[in-house]
């Protein structure tokens, strides 16, 4: 790993910040040009999000899940404890840690601070996995934690969105529970835009796999499907900065408010989960595995929820936004510091077992 790491990713993941600075200001200039476009995009919906945007929302998820090797998850018995060090960290101390940062640190912006909840609660996916292979992570132990983090944001995504939007803080007395969202409706946006692009991309898999092998899929089909998710992404950020121009023109310090708190998130959940599953005996494959996986984050299931739920013009899908900006640059410095504790917590022949 003596070269770049930057340089060991695709170019399109390399500078996935520039493409999305490059869509935020294409969006800008169309809201500009075409002051009526929030209107027009409006004229035929999908449940309660227009048609075109419902689209790009639909794209943008299903090649990451065609990724998924949900064949994996027969090897969950031989993963113990490292399972449940994941799925403490994904399911309970990262939903937790992100409400924290986001009424500590944005109290006064109720939208955003919801959408941060929103990106906290939608679990690691097929992305963590370049970063966990960057890191000389335990492929099949990312495999596993991945396929099953997609089947837990089915069940219990609806029902932890209501409990940390509208519940708990009303028990915290915070008077946060303003939107009073039921979790009916977020369970509709889940089934919408994770449950049908989760479908499709398990049906695509078990199609192709049994018509061209494995070997095709994985190395010939997924590496043309994959990088089409950032066109789904980026093409629903041009109709979203078209459509909230003025007040992202009018608040232009609010997107590195966002930010703040989600650095702050990726450092804490990383280290810890990296510390917790060293303690526990984990070779260092193991460990870098499962924090990278808590460290991740389903940033298109947190914008595709918040568009459904709140709609395209919403501070929290702006808030969704935000996250793939500040990822790419934060999970590049997460993979040096991993790399760099293996060095001192693992020296050459002291590997844990």
């Amino acid at each position: 790993m003596s070269d770049s790491i930057a340089k060991k990713l695709s170019t399109l993941d390399r500078f996935l910040p520039l493409w999305i600075f490059l869509a935020m200001a294409l969006g800008l200039l169309l809201g500009k040009m075409w002051p009526g476009i929030g209107a027009a995009l409006e004229q035929v919906k999908v449940d309660t999000v227009s048609l075109p945007i419902a689209v790009g929302l639909l794209w943008m998820m299903y090649p990451v899940l065609a990724k998924v090797r949900y064949g994996e998850l027969r090897h969950l018995a031989a993963r113990g404890k490292m399972l449940g060090v994941s799925l403490t960290f994904n399911w309970i101390i990262g939903p937790l840690v992100m409400f924290a940062l986001a009424w500590l640190l944005l109290p006064d912006l109720p939208h955003y601070r919801t959408g941060l909840i929103l990106i906290g609660l939608a679990r690691c996916i097929a992305m963590v996995l370049i970063w966990n292979l960057l890191a000389c992570g335990s492929s099949e132990l990312a495999a596993v934690l991945v396929a099953l983090n997609s089947l837990f944001q089915i069940l219990f995504y609806s029902l932890l969105g209501w409990l940390f939007i509208s519940v708990i803080p009303a028990w915290l007395g915070k008077g946060g529970a303003e939107f009073h969202v039921s979790m009916w409706t977020i369970a509709k946006s889940v089934a919408i835009f994770l449950g049908v692009p989760l479908i499709a991309g398990a049906l695509t898999r078990f199609v192709m796999v049994r018509r061209r092998g494995e070997a095709y899929y994985e190395n010939v089909f997924l590496p043309r499907l994959g990088p089409t998710a950032l066109v789904g992404l980026l093409y629903t950020i041009v109709l979203m900065f078209a459509m909230q121009g003025d007040k992202i023109l009018s608040h232009p310090l609010d997107v590195l408010r966002i930010a703040v708190p989600l650095i702050v998130y990726f450092a804490v959940i990383f280290v810890s989960a990296f510390l917790a599953a060293r303690q526990l005996g984990c070779t260092y494959e193991e460990t870098a595995a499962v924090a990278f996986t808590a460290a991740g984050n389903n940033f298109e299931l947190a914008i595709a929820v918040a568009v459904g739920v709140f709609g395209i013009s919403s501070g929290e899908a702006l808030a969704g936004v935000v996250g793939p900006l500040i990822e790419v640059p934060a999970l590049i410095s997460l993979v040096y510091l991993a790399l760099w504790l293996r060095q001192r917590l693992w020296p050459a022949g002291k590997e844990s077992k």
